[in-house]
């Protein structure tokens, strides 16, 4: 009994290897399924991860395209503002272009029937209305600036004016003391030339470049108001005498 006992304890222990065994496959059969799982997950996160990449880049091109278009309309915003506002300054320019006023009066007062110009108005013209006619200039490029004499109603007592046979001269800058003027029209264009060769004068010291400038005489048909009187007189008006610095756009012809 012994021996049989002894026999079966040996075959027990035996048979332990094969349950063994079976418990073995059985965890290396899980183990592989979790690695397929993890496998799989990590194919599948990949494959995520690389839509999503692409979905991102995707996006950033967008972005970029869009941030592009918003630029090229920013800038065509800005050609707009800007356009907008050269036209504005442009319109403002025309309703009311500059003017400087040199009234006859005191220092700048010229002579009875005379255009010679007094020295006090050729050292303001010099070291005061110049430096206002470069500032000017640089406002209203393109622009001409036209020197306009006005008279009063006073009659010029000549009968005869020489003024015909020397005007070229005169504009030319020959000297004008020795002409004979023979109405308020004559008196205001030679004072308005007076001051217009003062202004050429101080180009060929380097002064003033680029800028054209053009003599008038407006008699004494405009009051200093700007409107044609009723009745000239022929009285003292020192107010109505005056000589006027414009900038004026140039015209084109139609």
């Amino acid at each position: 009994m012994r021996r049989r006992s002894r026999h079966l304890d040996d075959n027990e222990d035996l048979n332990i290897w094969p349950a063994f065994t079976d418990l073995m496959s059985n965890a290396f059969m899980i183990l592989s399924l979790f690695l397929l799982l993890a496998i799989v997950k990590a194919s599948i996160l990949q494959s995520t991860s690389e839509e999503i990449n692409d979905k991102l880049r995707q996006s950033e091109y967008k972005v970029g395209d869009l941030e592009k278009q918003l630029a090229n309309l920013q800038q065509q915003l800005q050609q707009k503002t800007n356009q907008v506002t050269n036209l504005e300054g442009q319109v403002e320019r025309l309703k009311s272009p500059p003017i400087i006023v040199i009234k006859d009066s005191g220092e700048y007062k010229f002579a009875v029937g005379k255009a010679d110009l007094p020295t006090g108005l050729r050292s303001k013209i010099e070291n005061d209305f110049v430096n206002q006619i470069e500032r000017y200039a640089t406002e209203y490029q393109g622009y001409i600036v036209e020197v306009i004499g006005h008279t009063d109603g006073q009659k010029n007592s000549n009968r005869y004016s020489s003024l015909d046979d020397k005007i070229a001269e005169i504009a030319n800058g020959e000297n004008a003391s020795a002409i004979q003027l023979g109405s308020n029209a004559d008196l205001g264009l030679m004072r308005a030339l007076a001051v217009v060769q003062v202004l050429r004068d101080m180009q060929k010291k380097g002064r003033l470049k680029g800028l054209e400038f053009r003599a008038y005489s407006a008699a004494q048909l405009v009051l200093p108001k700007g409107y044609i009187p009723q009745n000239n007189g022929n009285t003292d008006e020192p107010a109505r005498r005056r000589i006027e610095i414009r900038f004026t756009p140039p015209g084109v012809e139609r």
